[in-house]
């Protein structure tokens, strides 16, 4: 290695040791901020779901498939369906929950907990009758009305789905006594099945149509489906229900089914997350729900969901600025997890910056002062063996001795080459010195 490469290498480690404070010093910052905004979101969630062979069950799966990408392991908690799953989200048993519009209120407490992500989709209100049964009522066994099925044999599901408290009230609105419709129960497979065998006349369920089980029995041969004639009426007495309506052939085009448009009654899928969240993994999962539910579907067209419509619970900020803005500029060009952190951490950053940029004008000062520190700290010694030559205390020879061995000392320091000048000088002022020495 070259003098000259050496003189410079040691000019950048003295200017590292200079900015050492100032460098630990950012970098404790740095720390300090990291650990206050927590930019990093956990690696584990929990999402409640609802019954085997459910929309929310499939859907559950989507979710997990889709965080699996970014390191995202999702826990599936099957339940019995929307209410079930609004109470474990109020009692810290799951993180994030698919709820039904109408599924039931929680105390104010409680609710002040949650945050929405959005209206996902329309769980339209699917109910399905034999038409053997149908036949007992009308001569044409085709049923309009909820109170066509008094007397029939009519499954309405586990109180966890959210669909006996809802079914209750269209029973009311109906002015339906109770006992006039005998009621089952059951949970879906087992009273499709049940239905399937005969053994019951009718069954509904509240799903959107990914639900195999509404698939199955939309293609079934003798199961009607049931047409809301009076959706709109129903929509307007109960703010969560929306009327929508089947098209005629889009579950099966080519069969013409169903043979005309069915009007149906849906309340609004909202996905809940608890607020103890955190904030990235809502962005991320609101995100997520931008590619899972913005398709067309049977009652809706393209990038229609998710949106910020029908939902009883605060929109929390992640997901607004998720349905406004869709994906951030950063997450276009950079991994998630790099632009979360950046994104998370620039305000920080900035201010960081602000504090340490007029802190780094010392930098420079103090690098000069520890370079001329090297040559100025030997003219202490220069100065008093000339004191000592004047006051005639010393020998001249012990006094050019000394001077000489200052001059060694001196040859061994090494300075960057913008500092030479002043090495220079000084060995000048040495040999000044000694010749001094030499004539007295």
């Amino acid at each position: 290695m070259s003098k000259t490469i050496r003189y410079t290498l040691l000019s950048i480690r003295d200017l590292l040791t200079s900015a050492g404070p100032l460098v630990l010093l950012t970098l404790a910052l740095l720390m300090l901020a990291y650990w206050w905004l927590d930019p990093t979101p956990p690696k584990r969630v929990t999402l409640a779901t609802g019954p085997e062979q459910s929309a929310y069950a499939e859907f559950g799966k989507r979710y997990a498939k889709a965080l699996a990408v970014y390191g995202i392991e999702v826990q599936l908690l099957p339940s019995e369906g929307s209410s079930q799953n609004l109470a474990w989200l109020a009692a810290g048993k799951a993180d994030l929950g698919f709820v039904q519009g109408g599924s039931g209120a929680l105390p104010t407490g409680e609710q002040a907990g949650l945050l929405s992500l959005g209206s996902l989709f329309v769980e339209p209100v699917w109910l399905f009758y034999r038409e053997d049964a149908a036949q007992k009522v009308k001569p044409d066994a085709t049923l309009n009305s909820l109170t066509q099925l008094q007397g029939v044999r009519f499954n309405v599901g586990t109180e966890g789905s959210g669909v006996p408290r809802l079914m209750g009230k269209l029973f009311d609105v109906n002015r339906i006594a109770d006992g006039a419709i005998e009621l089952s129960r059951l949970e879906q497979t087992p009273a499709t099945v049940a239905f399937l065998n005969g053994e019951l006349d009718a069954l509904v369920f509240a799903s959107a149509p990914e639900s195999p089980m509404v698939q199955m029995l939309l293609q079934t041969p003798g199961v009607k489906l049931m047409d809301f004639a009076q959706s709109e009426a129903y929509s307007r007495r109960f703010g969560f229900l929306t009327p929508v309506t089947l098209p005629r052939g889009v579950v099966d085009l080519a069969s013409d089914l169903p043979a005309q448009d069915v009007r149906l009654v849906a309340p609004t899928t909202t996905l809940l997350a608890r607020d103890s969240v955190h904030p990235a993994l809502l962005q991320l999962v609101s995100q997520t729900s931008q590619g899972l539910h913005s398709p067309a579907g049977w009652f809706n067209r393209a990038h229609e969901y998710p949106n910020t419509a029908n939902t009883e619970f605060p929109l929390s900020r992640e997901a607004q600025r998720t349905i406004r803005d869709g994906i951030p500029l950063l997450q276009r060009y950079l991994p998630f997890a790099y632009a979360n952190l950046v994104e998370r951490m620039w305000l920080a950053l900035g201010i960081i910056v602000a504090v340490l940029l007029p802190l780094s004008r010392i930098v420079p000062p103090l690098y000069e002062f520890k370079i001329r520190s090297k040559v100025f700290r030997w003219y202490a010694q220069l100065r008093d063996i000339e004191d000592r030559a004047t006051e005639g205390a010393d020998p001249v020879q012990a006094l050019v001795d000394e001077l000489r061995q200052l001059e060694l000392h001196v040859e061994k320091i090494t300075v960057p080459l913008s500092y030479a000048d002043e090495l220079y000088d000084l060995r000048n002022h040495i040999e000044l010195v000694r010749t001094r020495l030499l004539r007295a």
